[in-house]
């Protein structure tokens, strides 16, 4: 939030999307990219287009922790850009 209390598009999405999330929902789709959960409790890094071959997101690793997940998920944008 700025100085003045009002909060800017980033925040306002950002908190949007924290609000509404269930604990059901066990995929985060924020900024195009998506972790999921998975059965066994790991985390999935999927991508944000979809493979033209088979029509399903492509994975881009599986991690112990979310935290692992967005990390990674940094590095593939930092990639991407660099």
């Amino acid at each position: 939030m700025s100085k003045a209390g009002v909060m800017d598009a980033k925040s306002c999405v950002l908190s949007h999307v924290i609000r509404t999330r269930s604990p059901s929902v066990n995929k985060l789709f924020l900024g195009g990219t998506m972790i999921r959960k998975l059965k066994s409790g790991q985390y999935r890094l999927y991508s944000r287009k979809k493979d033209p071959k088979t029509g399903k997101r492509r994975n881009l690793g599986t991690f112990d922790t979310r935290e692992a997940a967005e990390k990674h998920e940094r590095e593939v944008q930092y990639f991407k850009r660099h």
